[in-house]
């Protein structure tokens, strides 16, 4: 493991055979691939330059210098498909590892797999992990003093760096006070995420409740059940009021 004390950022060798496509071709097919963590929450993949399978052009543009380094654009380029400004490198990093390395966009790119297997969103973090219990307590949801949800059949979902998650049957939720929402969101370690706000008389609270109808296999447990964020709701277990957490979600 390499790691750099400058802002925590810590580089380490990936085993995974890693993926990714753009424009129908193959942009990198490598098991030289690096995790790096440049902030606290979850890692990039960074490649060698010789491992990608695309042309990078610079793009000229001036960006400000970060605790990665000097960013340097370049658009990628697949048979015509071109992604503008869709990969970065940092040449004069003070994370020496990082000299040496690309980063793409993730979101500019088609597809990512790690070995066969569809990336959502990140990488996996492999220090990050996912405890999915069947419970009996009893989860009562509260939103501005409404009560939406009322439950003794819960699965409590436990990951790493976050509040505990209460995921909820459909069918111990008040579907009526549940609007559609368009956001959607895609995490690795469960899959794609649909929203819901709560409407409450003309007041509209957005994106409190989500769902994985489909969930990635290790997350199987919870799909079609449904979870109020803690941060913005008042949440009742076995009758006593959880404070509420404070995370980047809050």
């Amino acid at each position: 493991m390499s790691e750099s004390k400058t802002d925590q950022v810590r580089v380490e060798p990936c085993a995974k055979r890693v993926r990714v496509y753009l424009g129908g071709q193959l942009a990198v097919d490598t098991i030289k691939s690096k995790l790096v963590w440049e902030h606290a929450y979850y890692p990039t993949y960074y490649f060698p330059p010789d491992e990608l399978r695309v042309k990078l052009e610079p793009t000229g543009d001036t960006r400000d210098a970060n605790h990665l380094g000097t960013p340097t654009g370049f658009d990628v380029i697949a048979n015509g498909t071109v992604a503008p400004g869709a990969a970065v490198r940092y040449l004069d990093s003070p994370t020496s590892d990082l000299q040496d390395l690309v980063r793409l966009e993730a979101k500019a790119m088609d597809e990512w797999f790690e070995e066969d297997e569809p990336i959502y969103g990140h990488p996996r973090d492999p220090y990050h992990r996912i405890d999915i219990l069947s419970s009996s307590r009893h989860i009562r949801v509260e939103v501005a003093g409404q009560t939406v949800a009322d439950s003794r059949n819960p699965r409590i979902l436990f990951e790493t760096g976050l509040p505990a998650r209460y995921y909820l049957p459909l069918t111990d939720i008040r579907l009526d006070l549940l609007q559609h929402s368009d956001t959607r969101t895609l995490c690795p370690y469960k899959g794609n995420a649909e929203y819901w706000n709560v409407r409450l008389g003309e007041d509209v609270h957005p994106d409190l409740v989500w769902i994985y109808r489909t969930p990635t296999p290790e997350s199987q447990k919870i799909a079609g059940f449904a979870s109020f964020y803690n941060e913005k709701v008042d949440i009742y277990v076995d009758g006593v009021l959880e404070t509420k957490p404070k995370t980047h979600f809050s």
